[in-house]
């Protein structure tokens, strides 16, 4: 990957990962709602995939980012509460 395409992703998982944030209502700050997006956007390919949808473009990679970073927020809440 090129410098502009980590640039990009960065930029995706940010914006994944506040949108994420606001759904969820994480209260995460701005390098944890990145970090959430980026990893959000590996889960959400990952779970998508294993149900067969898949998106193109940058906003399907936003949609999918946001998808996985709320199933990790989700699975964060879960674990916080045991």
């Amino acid at each position: 990957m090129d410098i502009v395409g980590l640039l990009i992703s960065i930029v995706i998982g940010g914006v994944a990962g506040t949108i994420a944030g606001m759904i969820m209502k994480s209260g995460g700050g701005l390098l944890f709602n990145i970090l959430l997006g980026i990893v959000g956007g590996f889960v959400g390919g990952f779970v998508l995939g294993l149900v067969g949808i898949s998106f193109g473009g940058i906003i399907g990679n936003i949609v999918v980012s946001v998808i996985g970073a709320c199933i990790l927020i989700f699975v964060g809440k879960l674990i916080k509460k045991a």
